[in-house]
């Protein structure tokens, strides 16, 4: 973790506090959002401030997470293949995706489940792999 990060007891006030109603602001609109051509960079930009909003993670830690529009890696399928898959499957995946995640995040048990879920989000909303 960065020396700019938030110690472990700040970041759990912050959640019990703020983070867990604020993610589910943010997720709402990202996923509103993604539902225009035009809003869909927007949407992904704010898929990927969801675990600084969740747990005030630090930018640096969670850039391993963080996904671009127009870049993808070799292990993804092609631009339209992705397309299709958002307009067919991805959009409402991505909300039942995103709703369990949230719901497993709001428990103590459920939190690390909910993250991994929140982590996988790129993948179930447009079939993006690092």
């Amino acid at each position: 973790m960065s020396d700019d990060s938030p110690s472990i007891i700040v970041r759990a006030i912050w959640f019990v506090a703020v983070g867990w109603w604020l993610t589910g602001l943010l997720l709402s609109a990202a996923w509103a959002i993604s539902l225009t051509i035009v809003g869909l960079p927007v949407g992904v930009k704010l898929v990927n401030y969801v675990p600084k909003a969740l747990t005030l993670k630090s930018s640096e830690d969670s850039d391993v997470n963080r996904i671009e529009v127009g870049r993808s890696s070799g292990s993804s399928p092609g631009l339209l293949v992705r397309g299709a898959y958002f307009v067919f499957v991805g959009w409402w995946a991505s909300l039942a995706w995103t709703v369990v995640a949230y719901v497993l995040c709001l428990s103590v048990l459920g939190l690390p489940v909910g993250i991994k879920m929140f982590n996988k989000l790129p993948k179930v909303l447009s079939l993006y792999e690092e």
